[in-house]
């Protein structure tokens, strides 16, 4: 009897398997899970009945293209729906990409502090991912052109990037793209887009519609909150388009989902209801927990990181255990090389007070 076996293509072995943010916590009060970057409004009302009207067909396949959700994107955006790929999360489209555009003896470049998801998706084509620092938690556009060279077939930034809550301006994005050559496909991943209000900044439309080697993707996850749905979406050059329809699963987009996105995304007035919220209480916990003592780099995500020391009893895995004792569920993010960090993800009002609360508590200190 043989004693081979089946063995994955090269570099499987070598992945990292993604980790999700905790979901539960000690204690017997209410939990707050503020550790996967969800909105604490939950979906559009009108998202959670078309979700509900789609059990009437549920034996029914999906249509294929998805062309009810594409067009609903495309009248929100002004995009041509054929030039839009809808999936199951960004992560999938990205899934799809690197094995699309990555193979054996390819590189792809992406910052230290990026989604956990790229390496994973770079392994998994057979192809390397080179690692760049970052300056001031930001990516370094300069850092990442010089990483280049002539294997380089993919660089993916985040923008704005979790977990760092940082952003390129438009013009920084331009010169990365400037300085790539015109084989390498440059994916801009921004999932965090809709909470950015910083004058400055572009989620990446513009350079897709004037650019062959240009894709961004987004996500119905996070501001639209349909995270449970998987679901998530693609613009990008006619030809990039032709490559993914033909790679991607006939039926990658359930129903349920594309019924509940082309109602989330139609929804403005909860759209800017979940935004107003984001941007009082980003603001509001960053001041009060700067106001203990802790640093808190900016940020335009609906998160942002807390920094603690390497003091003994004070360290982020002591906050992380105490927080956790009070129902607060954060993110330890050492697997982003930030272990003296938590990420916090904006809550509700009384989570937030509570977590303000909490933390003076861990510090010793009065809120």
């Amino acid at each position: 009897m043989s004693s081979k076996r089946p063995e994955p293509q090269k570099g499987i072995l070598g992945i990292v398997a993604y980790k999700a943010g905790r979901a539960n916590a000690t204690g017997n009060g209410p939990v707050y899970k503020l550790s996967s970057n969800e909105t604490p409004l939950g979906p559009s009302p009108k998202a959670k009945e078309a979700y509900l009207a789609a059990v009437q067909s549920l034996e029914l396949y999906p249509e294929g293209s998805s062309e009810k959700l594409r067009k609903a994107i495309g009248e929100r955006y002004g995009l041509n729906a054929d030039r839009l790929v809808c999936g199951s999360g960004s992560d999938e489209l990205l899934h799809l990409l690197a094995q699309a555009y990555l193979g054996d003896g390819d590189e792809a470049i992406a910052t230290e502090h990026g989604f956990l998801i790229y390496p994973v998706v770079t392994a998994a084509a057979g192809a390397t991912l080179v690692e760049v620092k970052e300056r001031n938690l930001r990516a370094d556009v300069d850092a990442i052109l010089a990483a280049v060279t002539p294997k380089t077939k993919i660089v993916f930034l985040a923008n704005p990037n979790n977990p760092t809550g940082s952003y390129l301006p438009v013009d920084e994005v331009k010169r990365l793209h400037a300085g790539l050559r015109p084989d390498i496909l440059f994916v801009i991943d921004a999932a965090y887009s809709e909470y950015v209000r910083a004058n400055d900044y572009e989620s990446g439309i513009e350079l897709v519609a004037t650019s062959d080697n240009v894709v961004m993707t987004r996500t119905f996850s996070k501001i639209y909150g349909l995270a449970a749905l998987r679901l998530g979406w693609m613009y990008a050059p006619a030809h990039v388009i032709d490559v993914i329809n033909r790679t991607r699963g006939p039926f990658n987009v359930s129903v349920a989902a594309m019924e509940a996105g082309t109602a989330a995304i139609a929804d403005i007035v909860h759209f800017e209801k979940a935004r107003t919220h984001n941007e009082h209480w980003l603001g509001w916990l960053t001041t009060e927990i700067r106001k203990l003592g802790l640093e808190v780099p900016t940020s335009v995500g609906n998160f942002l990181l807390i920094k603690f020391t390497d003091e003994t009893g004070k360290t982020a895995a002591d906050a992380d255990a105490f927080l956790l004792s009070r129902g607060l569920i954060l993110r330890q993010v050492a697997s982003y090389n930030l272990p003296a960090y938590l990420r916090l993800t904006v809550g509700t009002e009384e989570a937030n007070r509570l977590l303000v609360t909490s933390l003076a508590e861990f510090l010793g200190k009065k809120s």
